[in-house]
């Protein structure tokens, strides 16, 4: 791998890292003293983010599509303005409505921020070749929890929580923003072609527009079902280990090993399983969450520890292949705006994670976890009917995907 190329995916990582840090796992720690100040409900804050979560779904394919036709630099470099405007807002609210602008605000940033426009970005600079960044990066951002806690609760500590909105306000324009001026630029008539020249070599098989749309409807499935429980996951674990009998200091302590789990996991597909077909590791991936429920609901308060590895394996593998899959199925071309049609049920199921899955918490406690096995297997079993070949590179299949965004 060129050195450039290392460069770009060190850069690519360090800047998500930072924008998921001050976004997605910003409301973990500073929700409470941020209902309190505001005169609001913790729910309420989470419910704002929720909205922003939801806002970031529908605008997706519409930030993918921008990608594919001018490339990621100049998106990236605008999603730090508007972090840094949306961070800043919360910075200033005194009640729900100002909360919900604010969160609104960066449900923009995310929307055109994350993940999907970081994958996009790889993918319209490296076309197929890009499997290898998308892991690298999220080898990377995979500790944005691990960073982001700490600090964001030290800043609350030292500056509260206002003063930790602008203080990850100022990175996003210190720090963020130099990272992504420095990404590559595209060559003019690359950005008017709308399509990377790594690309080019692809072959042009045309198959049916069903055979497309039916690939993309198991994608779509799998996806939300295992974002979902990944969300619910991140909010309850903690309370979901207690259920099954472990105490306060056993939780956390098994909690925390999701976090490395993930990473190792990434590592593994990194080295082993990047020989694999990616529709392999995802369904290497989605078995590891029911195996770990079977064991924790079989064994009780002991398992803990090894069902939060075998759910963080099976998580931090599917990050990867949420962006590697689509690829090797559809190819390269148009991929920002098809990716962000993938995830628009994935986005919305997510959003919706914490507060549903709570209430079954709520309702019928460790049990909850036939809940959360049966969603990540079935996402096995649709996978199962995902042919391995690629589907689609028509004019047909591509016309399928600007077609379904309802």
């Amino acid at each position: 791998m060129a050195e450039r190329h290392i460069r770009t995916i060190i850069t690519l990582g360090t800047a998500q890292t930072l924008a998921w840090a001050s976004s997605f796992y910003l409301p973990a720690m500073l929700a409470t003293p941020m209902a309190r100040d505001t005169g609001v409900s913790v729910p309420t804050v989470f419910l704002a983010f929720s909205v922003s979560m939801v806002l970031s779904a529908l605008l997706g394919p519409a930030a993918g599509r921008l990608i594919d036709r001018i490339g990621g630099r100049p998106v990236l470099i605008g999603t730090n303005f508007i972090f840094a405007a949306g961070l800043a807002a919360l910075s200033m609210v005194h009640g729900p409505v100002g909360l919900f602008a604010a969160w609104l605000v960066l449900g923009v940033g995310m929307g055109t921020g994350l993940y999907e426009a970081a994958f996009a970005t790889l993918v319209r600079l490296y076309g197929r070749g890009a499997r290898d960044s998308i892991t690298g990066i999220t080898l990377i951002a995979g500790f944005a929890s691990t960073v982001g806690w700490p600090l964001t609760s030290l800043l609350d500590a030292q500056l509260g929580w206002r003063g930790a909105c602008l203080a990850w306000a100022a990175a996003h324009l210190l720090i963020g923003l130099p990272l992504n001026l420095s990404l590559p630029k595209l060559r003019l008539d690359e950005a008017a072609d709308a399509t990377p020249a790594q690309a080019a070599p692809e072959a042009a098989a045309t198959v049916a527009p069903e055979k497309a749309r039916r690939a993309a409807f198991i994608l779509s499935f799998a996806f939300a079902s295992t974002y979902f429980v990944a969300t619910s996951m991140a909010a309850h674990l903690p309370r979901l280990l207690q259920a099954t009998g472990a105490t306060l200091a056993a939780a956390v302590a098994a909690g925390a090993l999701v976090g490395p789990a993930q990473v190792g996991a990434r590592m593994l597909e990194y080295g082993l399983l990047r020989k694999m077909h990616p529709l392999f590791s995802a369904r290497i991936a989605t078995l590891m969450h029911p195996i770990g429920a079977a064991i924790l609901m079989l064994v009780g308060a002991p398992a803990a520890a090894a069902f939060t590895i075998l759910h963080g394996a099976g998580n931090g593998i599917l990050t990867i292949t949420k962006g590697t899959l689509p690829l090797a199925l559809f190819g390269a071309q148009g991929y920002g705006q098809r990716q962000g049609l993938l995830l628009i049920p994935a986005r919305v199921a997510q959003a919706a994670a914490p507060w549903v899955f709570g209430l079954c918490l709520d309702r019928w406690g460790a049990g909850v976890l036939w809940i959360s096995a049966t969603l990540w297997a079935s996402a096995f079993v649709a996978l199962l009917f995902l042919p391995r070949e690629r589907t689609a590179h028509s004019p047909e299949s591509s016309a399928v995907f600007r077609g379904s965004g309802t």
